[in-house]
């Protein structure tokens, strides 16, 4: 792949707020004509620089509670605790990590009850020995892939 240089910077730069700006005004914020820019869009995306177009979708329901599970497990792996939680559909996302932690656990919940419930229900399996809970207050930055 070829150094990106200002201009394939700037289309990325614009790409990444508006995925779906049109190419002719696309063009013409970067300073190139259309077929130029047109071969530059499509040599970024056959490097693999652009992987894909997509919405970023803000929380639709604006009464869950979003959450992050920090469990430590008696030993790894633990095919039963990822088992137990990939029953659950509050289960956004899971994650095992180095440190001190053996897994994060993000979840979205309808209410702090439904969190103390599920909390509760991961932190009694015989495979986990610690559970901290932290609420997401708020999302500052939040980037799809």
């Amino acid at each position: 792949m070829k150094e990106l240089d200002t201009k394939d910077r700037d289309i990325l730069g614009i790409l990444s707020k508006e995925a779906r700006i049109p190419l002719k005004t696309l063009a013409g914020r970067i300073g190139l004509s259309r077929s130029a820019t047109s071969e530059r869009v499509a040599a970024l995306e056959k490097s693999g620089v652009i992987r894909g177009y997509r919405a970023d979708i803000g929380q639709m329901d604006s009464n869950l509670v979003s959450a992050f599970l920090m469990v430590t497990l008696v030993s790894t792996p633990s095919m039963g605790v990822l088992d137990q939680l990939a029953r659950y559909s509050e289960v956004r996302r899971v994650s095992s990590v180095t440190g001190q932690l053996d897994l994060m656990v993000e979840v979205e919940v309808p209410s702090i009850d439904r969190l103390n419930t599920l909390r509760d229900i991961i932190a009694t399996h015989p495979s986990v020995q610690d559970l901290t809970t932290l609420i997401v207050l708020r999302r500052d930055i939040e980037r799809l892939e």
